[in-house]
């Protein structure tokens, strides 16, 4: 079981992602918790302001820090402790492993900024850590919480129905996944690879499994360098013979 506490301005954002598809039925039975927060519910103005012009001039507001602060420090004090979470550009990048990582956490508080972001307290004072999605940039960090919470509740045990489809997604090992299809048998001249409808289970295994490190060396080399020492000397054999020049030196190894 897995808790995450969403901090947004735009909490209707969240809402009705938390109530679709597989991970809307994963809430329902109880397999993980999604609670989304109001901000503004920790501004002390009247009007529930949580923005205030930069100190130094310059466009665009800011998020102050006490309000953001507050939050951060009374969701995080209940019940088991929580990771605490800014969506924002400068920090890690969201890849598989450390979605892994972050699926072992019993909870987790994920905090949207918006408008210029937040002031630079927050992160000084609030023991957060960031977390990126990529080198571009979003109206405000929902987006990217909602990406953690797909990437993360997928596997937890009981989210989605096929734990297999799960061990076998792309990046789970490193690879980008397979090629797959469906009925029918034939589109516009296009048949279905003829491996597929054998019966023969080894030589489909073999297949997906060349078609998969295929894709990776040729659209992802990055990751064979990156998971060279976690790959099986299976596919560490095909990565020899079908990109020779991105397996390191036996001595490298």
């Amino acid at each position: 079981m897995i808790r995450f506490e969403v901090l947004t301005i735009f909490p209707q954002l969240v809402e009705a992602f938390r109530t679709v598809g597989v991970l809307g039925k994963a809430v329902e039975r109880g397999v993980i918790e999604v609670a989304v927060h109001d901000l503004r519910a920790w501004s002390d103005t009247r009007w529930r302001q949580l923005d205030d012009e930069p100190y130094g001039g310059g466009a665009g507001m800011v998020m102050q820090a006490p309000p953001v602060l507050a939050a951060l420090r009374e969701l995080a004090g209940r019940g088991v402790p929580a990771r605490r979470i800014v969506l924002g550009p400068r920090g890690r990048v969201l890849e598989q492993r450390l979605v892994e990582e972050l699926a072992a956490e019993p909870r987790m508080v994920l905090l949207c900024g918006r408008y210029e972001g937040f002031d630079e307290r927050v992160f000084e004072l609030g023991e957060v850590e960031e977390i990126s999605l990529g080198d571009y940039v979003l109206g405000g960090g929902e987006v990217a919480a909602m990406a953690v919470i797909e990437a993360v509740a997928r596997l937890v045990p009981g989210v989605v129905g096929d734990p297999g489809s799960v061990a076998a997604d792309s990046f789970g090992a490193g690879l980008l996944d397979h090629p797959c299809y469906t009925r029918p048998a034939e589109v516009e001249g296009r048949r279905v690879p003829e491996v597929l409808t054998s019966g023969n289970h080894e030589a489909v295994r073999r297949w997906r499994l060349e078609r998969a490190v295929e894709a990776t060396v040729t659209r992802r080399p990055d990751l064979v360098k990156n998971n060279w020492r976690r790959y099986p000397a299976e596919v560490r054999e095909l990565v020899r013979r079908l990109a020779p020049g991105l397996a390191p030196e036996p001595a490298d190894e």
